[in-house]
């Protein structure tokens, strides 16, 4: 009897879920490993420091060779080699010694191969019939590392075994870290004596990583399981939670590749929100970011928001305002809705009104002008903060000329 394959032979031989989810993801120039965040890299293809959309493509080219036709770690280090020289890319991190493009492609090929076979074991695992027979999952560590982590051999060693949608596997499905080699099996039940209750602290958060313990920086999360999530939400939840300069900085950076995919989810959203109208708790949806111009305007008067995305509630489309604005035939139309986001990305004007709020302004036909009220640091439930659209409607352009030269509204750039 053929004895049976390791993890490394496993990994390649690539299938069809495996492919399918690196197929999927966009290209995304990124300057640092961490410019998007744990679950956006089930959408985004990056290499860090590759900024160049030729270079990122052919990257791209050469980890899919070796995701989809289980080219080796040494084929992949000459296509690195060759596409590197062909595009003259300097700077990269690893570049100058044997030793430092050694460690760079194995990370850029291991990193790829082992969460793309994760992503793809996911989805076979998440599948309806598998669930059914096998509702249970079990954490295996696999026993090839060189230096393995004591957290994730205590969790094989109890035989760690809980049921297949248990909140664990959300931070915890492997890998969980760089080079980490751990599995998931899927069993009808858990083996007698197996631990079937996570253990205590598991969630706790290590401040170090931000990441529960035993999970690397930017590992905690399941490869796959977001995969059908549009890449701007993901994006944008990471935004969330940057200091304004940061946030303005990294949407400046990655809306350009984001862009059709972004209209697209906010076209969407919009549709679902026209179609099933107020709902109890208000929806909101991130459109934008505040531009690293518009953030150093502010701090140099003394205005530091939290944040720097730029929101909008669903009732601002369906309750009171909008009703108002109807009545008074100064409410946008659909499709003036649908192009919020390129209006926030690249405004004719943006000004600043007595009571803190920002104006973004677009000329329309004749004298008239649309006009989005921005309210920094909104308050949101639970003491959160967030900067929100609160009001949205036409306005005669010579109304708006005349308050500048007033001094009731300030050009901010």
């Amino acid at each position: 009897m053929p004895a049976s394959p390791s993890l490394a032979n496993v990994l390649n031989l690539p299938f069809a879920e495996q492919i399918a989810f690196f197929r999927a993801k966009l290209n995304l120039p990124t300057e640092r490993w961490d410019d998007i965040w744990q679950a956006a890299h089930d959408r985004a293809f990056i290499v860090a420091g590759a900024m160049k959309a030729d270079l990122l493509a052919d990257l791209r080219g050469a980890v899919d060779k070796a995701v989809s036709q289980g080219t080796t770690l040494k084929t992949f280090r000459a296509d690195f080699r060759q596409i590197v020289a062909r595009h003259g890319w300097a700077g990269w991190t690893g570049e100058g010694t044997a030793a430092g493009e050694a460690w760079r492609t194995r990370v850029i090929y291991e990193t790829n191969l082992r969460t793309s076979y994760a992503a793809g074991r996911h989805a076979q695992l998440r599948d309806p019939a598998t669930r059914k027979a096998l509702p249970y999952w079990r954490y295996v560590h696999s026993g090839l590392a060189r230096d393995p982590r004591p957290e994730h051999l205590a969790w094989s060693d109890s035989g760690l075994t809980l049921p297949a949608d248990h909140p664990f596997w959300d931070t915890h499905y492997p890998p969980n870290g760089w080079g980490c080699r751990c599995r998931v099996v899927a069993v009808r039940e858990p083996d007698a004596g197996a631990t079937t209750e996570p253990p205590a602290g598991w969630d706790s958060i290590n401040p170090a990583t931000g990441t529960p313990r035993g999970i690397d920086k930017g590992w905690g999360y399941a490869p796959g399981a977001n995969a059908g999530t549009p890449l701007a939400d993901l994006v944008a939840q990471k935004l969330i939670n940057l200091d304004a300069p940061i946030g303005a900085a990294m949407w400046e950076a990655l809306s350009p590749a984001i862009a059709q995919e972004r209209e697209q989810a906010w076209w969407n959203t919009l549709d679902d929100w026209l179609r099933t109208g107020m709902q109890g708790a208000p929806r909101t949806q991130v459109l934008g970011a505040l531009s690293p111009g518009v953030v150093s305007w502010l701090g140099e008067r003394g205005v530091a928001p939290a944040t720097a995305e730029i929101a909008v509630q669903d009732r601002l489309l369906l309750g009171p305002k909008a009703q108002r604005h109807a009545a008074a035939q100064d409410a946008l139309s659909a499709a003036e809705w649908r192009a919020l986001p390129a209006l926030l990305d690249a405004p004719e004007l943006v000004l600043m009104q007595a009571n803190g709020k920002l104006l973004y302004v677009v000329s329309l036909p004749g004298d008239a002008a649309m006009k989005i009220s921005v309210e920094l640091d909104y308050a949101l439930r639970k003491g959160a903060r967030m900067n929100m659209i609160v009001s949205a409607y036409r306005q005669r352009s010579s109304d708006i000329e005349g308050a500048i030269r007033g001094g009731l509204l300030k050009e901010v750039r």
